[in-house]
């Protein structure tokens, strides 16, 4: 399993306070004075404000919007510091009435996510009422969440995806999964081998919008204001490289953890958990088959994840959710604590708790704040390389993350390293976005570009697309700082491993330990690594993630030895 005490995340980052070790969604509701920044809004009432109050109020709307990259939570009823006043019904009514005309002024919708009797000094019956604003920004077609989908060999993971996208419950022999697979192999086995993508939108209403009544994936784009990517990852241990390439180059916002009922934390699940935790890629878990576990192998399962989570490798506060009015709550947590896992049990053949799961996606904001996803669009174009194609009559189509800065159709660009270190010159011919024509694409989004004629067989996974102005460097040496998290004996001068450094994967070779002879598990240094076939382009910070059968590793790259194209050639024999 990938994990160490390097891996652990530090509690003090959180902004509660947790005593008890398990929790529901409800006991989760304390006081938490507002916070200035992110998109959730405190407000006790909204009742006939004046006009001045009123433009205040949308002005201060659209900057929780911002914070929330197209969505924002009002709870009304709620004074700044935390406290749960409430409001009598009239009240309560007039509020949400100004609260909609507020929306409109800004082109947002709004839908009432759960409303809630507090106990006040009252008479009257008190309420409050959590409200879910979103609209999506002018430069965007809709709100985009990436999903990793991790889990072992036939937990579910294609069978959960297949019946959330295609709307119909499994038959309880894998034939909602079909749809997902990508090669006869995969669907003679029923195991997946390789990465694929499945969307799930919802409307601004909330309501689900995905392949039932015939849709096509247009069609699914232009009825939804938010559309989760869902990447469907390999089990099986053999397959294990792709789903490290899937976690590392497609950077997704977060992942779900399947875990079947009857069989429990088994196979790679705790390979896969420890991935994430490396990578510090935030997850919640689904308990899926409990249609053919007793209850008391249900609760068996959950209290065995409960145990791993708590761990001081994980140092994850467990959340059951139970009633939708647990997966608000957890939705808000998993958002702005970094330490809070929700945990779904779930069917997806008798549908049982599916729509909780639903619920929690629709108002699951978005994980990176609008302040760095500005930062990123201000630097140079920079696109990952992760997938290439062929096309009839559009050419050579390749796939990817943009990384940084803006990319527009028309885009003169230059790719590489090839495999003599050079970067060639391209015209970005058109772009898709969840299989629908984009004309701009933006940092952080995921799509394809059509690349024209351009001759595949110069392109490789693990290459990138940058703007000429970048004066792009590679290397063939570079070193990290790593931990060696598990080595049979001891790590030497000469091993050699598979390095995954976001989207490069190649077989490096060790050159040196700085300050050590050799290292053993659970040890730190700084390494000096020479890939073996080709340079690659690096940037000093990047998370690194090295294997070689049960050896395991994680660091950060700390320098890059820069060379030319020349060097490059002559220091790999050209």
């Amino acid at each position: 399993m990938w994990t160490a005490t390097t891996c652990s995340i530090d509690p003090s980052s959180s902004m509660w306070t947790y005593e008890d070790t398990h929790s529901t969604g409800s006991e989760l509701l304390q006081r938490v004075p507002e916070a200035e920044d992110g998109n959730i809004e405190y407000k006790l009432k909204l009742v006939n404000p004046s006009q001045y109050r009123f433009e205040h109020l949308v002005t201060q709307m659209k900057w929780r919007l911002q914070e929330g990259r197209g969505e924002a939570v009002y709870q009304i009823g709620v004074e700044d510091n935390g406290l749960l006043v409430g409001l009598a019904e009239e009240e309560m009514r007039a509020s949400l009435k100004t609260l909609h005309r507020m929306a409109e002024k800004v082109g947002a919708d709004i839908t009432v996510l759960r409303e809630r009797e507090v106990d006040y000094d009252s008479d009257m019956p008190r309420k409050i009422t959590e409200v879910l604003v979103r609209k999506v920004p002018d430069n965007q077609q809709f709100l985009d969440l990436r999903v990793a989908v991790l889990g072992n060999v036939d937990s579910g993971k294609s069978t959960l995806l297949g019946v959330l996208t295609q709307g119909e419950l499994d038959n309880g022999r894998g034939r909602a999964r079909l749809n997902l697979f990508r090669h006869l192999h995969e669907i003679q086995s029923g195991r997946t081998s390789s990465i694929s993508f499945e969307i799930l939108g919802f409307n601004s209403k909330g309501e689900v919008v995905n392949y039932s009544d015939s849709r096509t994936a247009e069609e699914i784009c232009e009825s939804s204001s938010k559309m989760i990517t869902f990447i469907d990852l390999a089990g099986h241990h053999k397959y294990l490289h792709t789903t490290i390439f899937g976690l590392t180059s497609y950077c997704p916002d977060c992942a779900l953890l399947l875990v079947s009922a009857n069989t429990g934390i088994a196979g790679t699940t705790r390979e896969h958990l420890g991935l994430a935790l490396a990578l510090k890629v935030p997850f919640f878990i689904v308990v899926s088959k409990v249609d053919l576990c007793a209850k008391t192998t249900v609760e068996r399962t959950v209290r065995q994840l409960e145990r791993v989570l708590k761990q001081p490798g994980c140092h994850k506060v467990p959340m059951l959710v139970t009633s939708e009015d647990d997966a608000v709550t957890a939705a808000q947590q998993f958002a702005q604590s970094p330490n809070v896992t929700p945990i779904f049990t779930l069917s997806s053949v008798s549908g049982e708790s599916l729509d909780l799961l639903k619920v929690f996606l629709n108002i699951l904001p978005p994980l990176t704040n609008s302040k760095e996803q500005e930062e990123l669009m201000q630097q140079l174009t920079e696109f990952q390389v992760d997938e290439i194609y062929t096309v009839p009559e559009v050419g050579t189509v390749v796939g990817g993350t943009l990384s940084s800065g803006i990319c527009r159709e028309g885009d003169q660009l230059v790719v590489g390293p090839t495999d003599d270190g050079r970067f060639l010159e391209l015209r970005v011919c058109s772009i898709q976005r969840n299989r629908s024509a984009c004309r701009v694409l933006r940092a952080g989004q995921a799509a394809t570009l059509a690349l024209g004629d351009f001759d595949r067989a110069l392109l490789r996974k693990g290459m990138v697309m940058v703007s000429p102005e970048m004066n792009p460097t590679i290397c063939s040496v570079f070193e990290a700082e790593i931990v060696l998290l598990f080595h049979a004996t001891t790590f030497r001068r000469g091993f050699q491993v598979t390095v995954h450094v976001g989207n490069v994967r190649q077989t490096a070779v060790v050159e040196k330990i700085h300050a050590k002879d050799k290292l053993r598990t659970g040890e730190k240094a700084v390494v000096r690594f020479r890939f073996l076939k080709h340079p690659e382009y690096l940037k000093v910070g990047a998370k690194l993630l090295f294997r070689e059968g049960v050896t395991k590793g994680i660091g950060h790259v700390t320098d890059v030895q820069a060379i030319t194209a020349g060097e490059a050639q002559a220091s790999m024999g050209f």
